[in-house]
């Protein structure tokens, strides 16, 4: 059994490849189950201000899903596909997010923060945000963005819950009472996380989330899924076996799934 939940293709303006060439990837790597959850166009940013490749124009948004729930059907008993989205948390457009996440049939809807405001911190093209900005209070803010994104109650889990140390940048003090404030709060909201091997590529060098931060998802009992983030059809599951070694080293023994916008649990395993 092998899963991967996390996966973007062309229309999101950085990356390549067309959906089905994502799912003829995945029945290749004999992948059990197949999540389609590409980025939701923005709501916050001026399209004309958009930086090359930022996001899916909502115009091609109604398209995505019909072609993704086309899919699922065309290769029914070939690889089982779960139609998703990544969903962006934005302070003050709570009304056109649930709109977004309430119009379409989704398997499930990631949860991630990547803006705050109009800087997106994952974006390597925005570094400069960084600048004369104290790190200790960036991650204050982001993970108080993550905590309202929990509240919601519009996503199924929260993806790449640690993303803010993407790019090497952490603080002199400890946030590690921040880590443990939002999932505790993912606890009281009965939600999972993802573990999402593409850290390994990114300057951080470790996935998101830390192990810290998953032996206390451990303790806690929040669920944990599986995604690459690949943005290119060859990167689809990879370092998930990683990832896997890991999550059964710290004591998990299941993953989450979702359909209809429901979990259910399966039964790791590490292939041969």
């Amino acid at each position: 059994m092998l899963i991967d939940y996390h996966t973007h293709h062309v229309r999101c303006g950085h990356a390549s490849g067309e959906l089905e060439e994502y799912v003829q990837k995945g029945i290749e790597l004999g992948l059990t189950q197949l999540g389609l959850s590409d980025h939701m166009p923005l709501l916050h940013v001026d399209p004309a201000t958009y930086l090359p490749g930022m996001a899916m124009p909502m115009e091609e948004l109604p398209r995505y899903a019909e072609e993704a729930l086309r899919l699922q059907q065309q290769y029914k008993g070939q690889i089982d596909i779960r139609v998703g989205l990544e969903g962006d948390y934005i302070e003050g457009y709570e009304k056109e997010i649930e709109q977004i996440v309430t119009a379409y049939p989704w398997d499930y809807v990631i949860g991630s923060v990547h803006f705050l405001g109009e800087w997106d911190i994952t974006d390597h093209r925005q570094l400069a945000g960084w600048e004369g900005r104290d790190p200790y209070e960036v991650y204050v803010q982001y993970y108080d963005a993550v905590n309202k994104a929990v509240r919601t109650g519009f996503f199924d889990y929260i993806g790449h819950i640690d993303v803010i140390k993407r790019f090497g940048f952490k603080p002199e003090r400890s946030a590690t009472h921040l880590e443990d404030d939002v999932l505790y709060a993912v606890k009281a909201a009965d939600m999972a996380i993802e573990l999402n091997a593409s850290g390994l590529r990114m300057p951080a060098n470790e996935m998101f989330p830390s192990r810290r931060m998953l032996e206390k998802c451990r303790e806690l009992g929040i669920p944990v899924t599986l995604g690459s983030d690949a943005h290119q059809p060859e990167r689809l599951a990879q370092f998930l076996d990683q990832a896997v070694a890991m999550l059964q080293d710290i004591g998990f023994n299941e993953l989450a799934t979702f359909r209809n916008r429901q979990r259910g649990m399966l039964s790791m395993q590490i292939r041969p």
